[in-house]
This record gives C-alpha cells, sequence and structure tokens, in this order.
C-alpha cells in the first residue's frame, strides 16, 4: 500500500507543479493583453463574480470527491469480504463428504489464484473475457454444491451452510465487479474540467498588486484544482489507480486455504 501512495505523490508532483506553472503563463499572457487599468473598475463585480463562481465549483468538487470515495471505500470493503467468504465457504466444505469437497475446495483455490493473477487487471481494463474465465471456477463450485448428496443429519445441515456461503461469495463477486464498472459520467466530468478552467481563467480578471502576489494566487489554484482532479481521476479507477485497492485481502485467503488443514474425510 505504501508503494502505491510513493507511486502517486511522485506522479502528482509534476502534475500539480506543471498546471501552476501553466495557470501563471496564463496571467502573464493575459496581462500582457489587458492592462491592469482595465480591470481597476470592475473590481468589485468580478469579486461578486468569483465568488459565485468558486462556491459553485467547489460544491461540485465537494461532491463528486464525496462521491468516489464513498465507492472506493465500498469496493474495498467488498474485496474484504469475499476473501473472507471464500475462506469460510473453504472450511464449511470439510464437513460434506470427500468427493464434494475437493470437488469445492480445488476449484475455490484456483479461484484466488486467477484473481490474483488475472482479474485485478482484467478489471483495470475492462476485459470481460477474462473475468468470464475466472467467474468459472465458481461454476464448478456451484455444479459440486448442486450435485452433493448428503450421508447424514449432519452433513445436511452443513450442506446447507454451504449453500449459504455459497450464494454470499456470488453476491460478493457480483458487488465487486460492478463496483470496479461504475465510473464518474462523461457529462460530470466534462463539467469538472471546464469549471477548473473557468474558475482559474476568472482569476485573471482581478486587479491585484504587485504582480507577483496575483501569480501566487493563479498558480496556487490551479495546482489545487489540478490535485483534486487527479484525485478524483485516480479513485474513481479503484483497481487500476495509483491509490488501487490492495490485493491484501485475496493473499490473506491464500496463505489461509494454502496451509488448510479442515480437509477432513467428513463420511469417515
Amino acid at each position: 500500500m505504501k508503494s502505491h501512495w510513493l507511486k502517486a505523490t511522485i506522479r502528482l508532483l509534476p502534475i500539480v507543479l506543471g498546471f501552476s506553472i501553466l495557470s501563471i503563463a496564463g496571467l502573464c499572457a493575459f496581462r500582457a493583453i489587458v492592462p491592469l487599468e482595465v480591470l481597476k473598475p470592475a473590481g468589485d463585480a468580478v469579486g461578486n463574480y468569483l465568488q459565485t463562481v468558486g462556491g459553485i465549483y467547489a460544491v461540485l468538487l465537494a461532491f463528486i470527491v464525496f462521491v468516489v470515495w464513498g465507492q472506493f471505500n465500498d469496493s474495498r470493503g467488498y474485496v474484504e469480504r469475499e476473501a473472507t467468504a471464500i475462506v469460510d465457504l473453504h472450511r464449511t466444505a470439510s464437513g460434506l463428504p470427500a468427493r464434494t469437497r475437493d470437488a469445492i475446495q480445488r476449484p475455490l483455490e484456483a479461484y484466488i489464484e486467477d484473481v490474483l493473477a488475472k482479474e485485478w487487471a482484467a478489471m483495470a481494463h475492462h476485459d470481460e473475457d477474462a473475468i468470464e474465465t475466472v467467474g468459472a471456477h465458481l461454476e464448478l463450485v456451484w455444479s459440486a454444491v448442486h450435485g452433493c448428496k448428503p450421508l447424514n443429519d449432519c452433513q445436511q445441515s452443513v450442506f446447507g451452510e454451504v449453500l449459504s456461503r455459497f450464494n454470499d461469495l456470488s453476491d460478493l463477486r457480483t458487488n465487486r465487479l460492478s463496483s470496479s464498472r461504475a465510473r464518474v459520467p462523461l457529462m460530470m466530468r466534462l463539467l469538472l474540467y471546464a469549471g477548473g478552467l473557468i474558475t482559474i481563467v476568472s482569476i485573471y480578471f482581478m486587479a491585484v498588486e504587485p504582480f507577483w502576489i496575483h501569480a501566487v494566487m493563479a498558480g496556487a489554484l490551479g495546482g489545487v484544482v489540478a490535485h483534486i482532479i487527479y484525485l478524483i481521476w485516480d479513485l474513481d479507477n479503484a483497481f487500476a489507480g495509483n491509490l488501487q485497492i490492495s490485493k491484501e485481502a485475496f493473499e490473506r485467503a491464500r496463505k489461509t486455504v494454502q496451509r488448510s488443514v479442515h480437509r477432513v474425510d467428513a463420511a469417515a
């Protein structure tokens, strides 16, 4: 996780600095075209306009950040719960007849491996074929559950629990995949970019002296807007961005099933 934060910081710094420099360069070009004397009479009107535009854009940014951060945390929760559901199903299946037990546990182990090796990248690149291939392991699990024939009352109780846990696992997988496909709508992204540009350009109309103070204001605003837009873009790509959700939950699940000692012949 620390490496993701380091990569994000390294990638973010040049973006923030670049937009700060572009904002200052834009201000220089604007001042070369529009003299300060022309701007002074409209100072009050520009101030009121900036307050209105800045307030609207700030609300838009806050709303989108709230939404994408909530989606990011939801996705992380789905991953954690899905990994836990796999381990629980793997353990619970130990109480079934040996043939069914192995037919459930082995595809689950293969499923974990393929989620880590293939599906994480497939979610990032929207590779539906790869996602469907990984999901085929759960179809094998379902076939084994469907064909199970409990031998006694104890196994009948275990079978009911296995069926319930499999349904939970299927639901959590669906939630994870749905969250990986969720994106900020195109129209909202366009509004986000256009609003940032309008807000930055609007500050050029302020009659601020000396010039270096105006340049600092423009540069700081450009950097802050770039930072927030980058954060929104990265969080919106929960399984592909630099702050992407960690695979740690599935890696823990893999270690757990690998050292599992729960394969006990229930029929014995």
